[in-house]
């Protein structure tokens, strides 16, 4: 299998870290597609994913799964042991609620203040920006950590009692505000422990190291031909 993304977006983390916890990194050859070079939205990888974002999974027969949720699905469930989505029909409901609210509310929401209050990825990308509307997402961003803030002073996890999809999609966003120097606010506590306990995770701490390392465990060079 292969993954399209760049090491230390906050999107391709989420991939990461549940590859890790699922212990599949070392079946995955990263195929390295540079954000910040706008890499994404040539017509090479628009060939592959014509949204033009990251992360996308290519199986081995050349099928393409885009959007974190959907090849966290995948991967999860390849040995019949789903750890991350869900085993009975409350736990997938409540998980894929959870996960799309932390998209919603959170998530994407930092990354809209990201791409239109400030200078993004650079002109040769951002180009269409709304200050004002980046602001008004930053915050629904800031909203969105109270919320949160508000289910883990009651529960361990953001979908209950056991780590999943949803307590990554979070990750995500505190990965991208961490980016933008969104602080988390001091009254904030809750989710405040849950992310020094989640730095503690041995797969959050496998994706920490790949960024430090600046590359994926393998890497291959993105080629016009790709499918």
């Amino acid at each position: 299998m292969k993954i399209y993304d760049w090491f230390d977006g906050p999107y391709p983390a989420r991939v990461r870290i549940a590859l890790a916890e699922k212990g599949l990194l070392s079946r995955i050859e990263f195929v390295p597609v540079n954000l910040w070079t706008g890499e994404h939205k040539k017509p090479a990888f628009l060939a592959i994913n014509y949204s033009g974002t990251l992360p996308v999974l290519e199986l081995d027969d050349g099928t393409l799964i885009a959007e974190c949720t959907a090849i966290t699905q995948y991967l999860d469930v390849l040995d019949g042991n789903p750890l991350l989505t869900g085993r009975t029909p409350a736990e997938k409901g409540i998980i894929h609620m959870m996960t799309k609210r932390a998209e919603i509310e959170f998530l994407d929401a930092v990354s809209t203040y990201f791409h239109h209050a400030t200078p993004g990825l650079g002109p040769d990308v951002e180009l269409y920006q709304n200050r004002e509307w980046g602001e008004r997402m930053r915050d629904k961003a800031v909203r969105g950590m109270h919320y949160f803030n508000g289910v883990l002073a009651n529960r361990p996890f953001v979908a209950g009692n056991e780590f999943s999809m949803a307590d990554i999609a979070v990750l995500g966003g505190m990965i991208f505000a961490s980016l933008v120097k969104l602080p988390v606010p001091d009254e904030c506590e809750a989710l405040r422990a849950w992310h020094a306990r989640m730095l503690e995770r041995s797969s959050v701490q496998e994706w920490r190291a790949m960024v430090e390392r600046g590359q994926g465990v393998k890497t291959l060079p993105i080629t016009a031909d790709l499918k």
